[in-house]
């Protein structure tokens, strides 16, 4: 994918005159995971973001940003959305809910605007990674400017794989 390619995740950015960066990488469709991606980046994998959708009981559709070599704890992730009990929506409703596709999932950007919660070690960086919205292209930008461009919340919902 070219450089030059806009995705509507940085048009909104732009609109909202916030920094970031647009990092091409090239995919590997057998192999969509976070360590692929930092891999390819040649950066911290604690640094690139996976974007996941869960549905809860009480609290409908949220999104979860969490640490590449993590996964969410789906028990914390129900506590903070203020759910008994929260699941990883099946991948077939995924691009008709947010607009992308597995690998190219943004929290920037989705047809909607859900509760947003990004696992704590998000603010232990100058800048972080997180999908540009579509497969091959990352948006480096500074946590404090992402979590609040999603009015996320800042949260425990990870843990190690």
């Amino acid at each position: 994918m070219a450089g030059n390619i806009k995705t509507n995740a940085a048009r909104l950015l732009d609109r909202a005159k916030i920094p970031y960066t647009l990092i091409p990488y090239t995919v590997d469709e057998d192999n969509l995971a976070a360590d692929h991606v930092a891999e390819e980046l040649g950066e911290d994998i604690r640094r690139v973001f996976k974007t996941l959708v869960l549905y809860g009981d009480k609290c409908g559709y949220i999104v979860c940003v969490i640490p590449g070599n993590m996964e969410v704890d789906l028990k914390a992730a129900a506590k903070v959305a203020g759910a008994k009990k929260v699941d990883l929506i099946p991948m077939k409703e995924l691009l008709p809910l947010t607009g992308y596709i597995r690998g190219g999932c943004s929290p920037i950007g989705m047809k909607k605007s859900f509760p947003t919660y990004f696992h704590s070690t998000v603010t232990g960086f100058d800048t972080v990674f997180v999908s540009a919205g579509v497969r091959g292209l990352q948006i480096q930008i500074a946590p404090d400017a992402l979590v609040g461009y999603t009015r996320g919340t800042v949260a425990d919902i990870a843990v190690p794989m």
